[in-house]
C-alpha cells in the first residue's frame, strides 16, 4: 500500500483495537476508518446502516461510494460521519446491545402471549402482524410474525419456531455494551437483563434438571397450555471528544439496520427539539406518552409474575423508569450503612459538605 490509501474494517471490532490501528496505519502515512455495518442478509443485498468512524479525511475520499451503498431512507443514505477514533465501532457496538434488549422484550411478549394468553403461533403472527402495520412497525417485529407461520418441513408436523432448541447464541457485542457501561457508571438495565438471559439460556441442561426437581417438591406452574442507549452514547463521546449526533445516529439506523424502525423517526425528533436533551424519558412527547402508558406496563409485568413467566427485561425497563422518576430514593440508607461500617461519609440534604457519624456510639445513647 502507499501513503494516502485507506484501510476500512467492516467486522464488529472491539474501538480499542481500532484506536490502535489507526496509530499503527498513520506511522506509515495510511488512512482507517473502523465502520460498523449492520443489516444482515437483506442488508447485504439491498443496503446497510454504516457507521463509518477514524480519520475524517478516509471518509471524505470514499463519502460518496458509502451513500450509495447504504440503504435509501426519505431523508438520505444510512450513513454518516460517525467522529474520530474508534467511535464507528462504539456506536455499532451499542447498536448490537440495543438489538439484544429488542430481541429480549419481543421474547417476553411472545411467552406471556402464548404462555398466559394461550395463543397459538398462527393468532402470534397475526398480532405481530398487527403490531407492525402501527406504531411498532420494524424490522424485528416483522419478521417476528414471519417467523410464526413457517412450519416445519422437516418432519412436517407443527411449526418450526416450536422446534428450535431455547440456546440463544452471541458474538460478546452485547457483553462489551454492558461492560462499557459499567465503565461509564451508565444505567443499562434492560441490555444487562438480555444478556443475563442469554447466559441463563446456555444452561438448557440445568434448567431441565432443575424443573424437574422443583415439580417433584410440588412447585406447579401458572402457565395456560392451551397451545432495555442514548445517555450512553452521549458520556462515551464526552470522554472521547467525539462528538456524536445522536438525532444523526437515530437516523442512520430508520433503514437497513437490524434494529430498524418508525419509531426511530421520532427520536430523532425529540434531540432536533433539544440537541441537549439528557434523557428521552423527560422530552415532553415521550414523558407523556410514559404516564398513559406505564398502567398498562404495570399489567403486564405483573400478569408475568403472577404466572410464573420471566420478563427480566420488561422488569428492568420498568425498574429504571421508576428509579429515574423519584426525586428521592432510599439511597440515603445504603450511604449510612457505608459510613457506618467504613467510615465512608454522606453528605446531607440540608448543608453543604462531608459527614461522618459514629453510628454504634450514638445507637447505644439512643437505646439507654
Amino acid at each position: 500500500m502507499e501513503p494516502g490509501d485507506t484501510i476500512i474494517d467492516g467486522g464488529n471490532e472491539w474501538y480499542e483495537n481500532t484506536e490502535r490501528r489507526m496509530v499503527d496505519a498513520s506511522a506509515s502515512g495510511l488512512l482507517y476508518l473502523g465502520m460498523g455495518v449492520s443489516g444482515g442478509e437483506d442488508g447485504a443485498r439491498h443496503g446497510p446502516s454504516l457507521m463509518p468512524g477514524g480519520a475524517h479525511r478516509a471518509y471524505l475520499n470514499i463519502h460518496h461510494i458509502l451513500e450509495k451503498v447504504a440503504a435509501q431512507v426519505d431523508d438520505g443514505p444510512c450513513v454518516t460521519y460517525i467522529g474520530e477514533g474508534g467511535s464507528g465501532n462504539f456506536v455499532k457496538m451499542v447498536h448490537n446491545g440495543i438489538e439484544y434488549g429488542d430481541m429480549q422484550l419481543i421474547s417476553e411478549a411472545y411467552d406471556v402471549l402464548k404462555n398466559a394468553g394461550g395463543l397459538g403461533n398462527e393468532e402470534l403472527a397475526e398480532i405481530f402482524g398487527e403490531w407492525n402495520r402501527g406504531e411498532l412497525e420494524s424490522f424485528l417485529i416483522e419478521i417476528t410474525s414471519d417467523i410464526f407461520r413457517v412450519e416445519d418441513e422437516e418432519t412436517g408436523n407443527g411449526h418450526l419456531v416450536d422446534k428450535i432448541l431455547d440456546k440463544t447464541g452471541m458474538k460478546g457485542t452485547g457483553k462489551w455494551t454492558v461492560q462499557q457501561a459499567a465503565e461509564l457508571s451508565i444505567a443499562a438495565p434492560t441490555i444487562a437483563a438480555s444478556l443475563d438471559s442469554r447466559y441463563m439460556s446456555g444452561l438448557k441442561e440445568e434448567r431441565e434438571e432443575a424443573a424437574e426437581i422443583f415439580k417433584k417438591e410440588g412447585l406447579k406452574e401458572e402457565i395456560n397450555n392451551l397451545c432495555t442507549r442514548d445517555e450512553f452514547l452521549r458520556a462515551k463521546s464526552m470522554e472521547k471528544g467525539w462528538g456524536l449526533n445522536l438525532g444523526e445516529l437515530a437516523r442512520i439506523w430508520k433503514g437497513g439496520c437490524i434494529i430498524r424502525a418508525v419509531f426511530l423517526d421520532r427520536i430523532k425528533q425529540a434531540y432536533q427539539r433539544n440537541p441537549g436533551l439528557a434523557n428521552l424519558l423527560v422530552d415532553p412527547e415521550f414523558a407523556r406518552e410514559m404516564v398513559q402508558r406505564q398502567a398498562a406496563w404495570r399489567r403486564v409485568v405483573g400478569l408475568a409474575i403472577q404466572k410464573g413467566i420471566s420478563v427480566p427485561g420488561m422488569s428492568a425497563s420498568l425498574q429504571y423508569f421508576d428509579t429515574y422518576r423519584r426525586g428521592r430514593l432510599p439511597a440515603n440508607l445504603v450511604q449510612a450503612q457505608r459510613d457506618y461500617f467504613g467510615a465512608h461519609t454522606y453528605e446531607r440534604i440540608d448543608r453543604p459538605g462531608s459527614y461522618h457519624t459514629e453510628w454504634s456510639k450514638l445507637a447505644r445513647k439512643a437505646r439507654v
